[in-house]
């Protein structure tokens, strides 16, 4: 298993990953409107050099924001392997804080990222309902049926060796 940067993929298979686990290869959150197909971001390839694993970042002067984070295997590492490859990006681009933005159905976002060291720093109420009039398609309800309405920002500090 392998860890590559997702320019090394050809875009339409990155293309087709997005339409598969996101509907489509555009994220709209409160930070802005992103083409994720078009972001910086590495890939996580098996030894049959299929994409199980894709993260997107977007690095503005000292802050790093993630943007996309999907792993088709869970409990092996790839989710970890794929933000501390994005962590230690922004350390070498001297980036003092590493953010993102999930939902608050995103229960197991919450835990995997708390886990590995972010703290939630901002609740931005309603603010789905703002990202629908852009993309309608997002859902009314999370796979626990719980119903997505607002974001949550979490943020890292990054330690500088």
């Amino acid at each position: 298993m392998t860890i590559m940067a997702i320019h090394q993929v050809p875009k339409q298979e990155v293309n087709q990953f997005f339409q598969e686990h996101w509907g489509s290869t555009e994220m709209v959150i409160s930070s802005g409107i992103y083409n994720c197909s078009e972001l910086d971001g590495f890939v996580f390839v098996n030894e049959q050099q299929a994409m199980i694993g894709l993260i997107t970042y977007i690095i503005r002067e000292r802050d790093c924001e993630i943007i996309s984070l999907d792993s088709t295997v869970e409990g092996k590492g790839i989710g970890t392997a794929l933000v501390k490859a994005v962590e230690q990006t922004a350390v070498e681009q001297n980036c003092a804080i590493i953010s993102l933005i999930t939902t608050n159905d995103n229960l197991h976002a919450l835990k995997f990222y708390q886990k590995r060291g972010y703290c939630l720093i901002e609740i931005l109420r309603n603010a789905v309902e703002k990202a629908r009039v852009y993309k309608p398609s997002i859902p009314l309800l999370g796979d626990d049926g719980i119903p997505i309405r607002d974001e949550i920002r979490l943020q890292k500090q990054l330690d500088f060796q």
